[in-house]
């Protein structure tokens, strides 16, 4: 039994990045399945494809990285709220990664969103984590 379901969701896709593997499998969820959407067209994966063959379910994630130099396109996945203690940001106390060159993964009223999205639309909520 996972207690953190998202932190266990970003430590896969982290592990598959250092070992340089192509594709890698998450157990699904609602919220992994809006997470990977965001990180899909932010362009840090290449592509997911959702399978429904068991009560649960998959996330096949293929991860993304640069043709010449094979580096991927993720440095960085962390976590920021945690189920000990939850981070949540107001409209105007929005985080911003790396100077805007980063991405916060935040769940709002709105569904989950980016923190520049979630800035657009003048709402907070609670910070998942940043990528970069």
């Amino acid at each position: 039994m996972v207690t953190d379901p998202i932190a266990d969701f970003l430590t896969r896709v982290r592990n598959a990045i250092k070992a340089k593997h192509r594709i890698v499998e998450v157990p699904a969820s609602n919220l992994k399945k809006s997470m990977t959407k965001v990180l899909h067209e932010k362009g840090y994966i290449l592509n997911y494809k959702f399978e429904d063959d068991n009560a649960q379910g998959n996330i096949k994630i293929a991860l993304k990285y640069d043709p010449e130099t094979k580096t991927p396109a993720i440095s960085k996945l962390e976590r920021v709220s945690k189920p000990g203690l939850r981070k949540y940001s107001d409209s105007e106390n929005l985080p911003r990664v790396l100077n805007g060159l980063g991405v916060a993964i935040m769940s709002t009223s709105k569904g989950v969103i980016t923190d520049k999205e979630a800035r657009t639309l003048k709402i907070g909520g609670e910070v998942l984590c940043y990528v970069y």
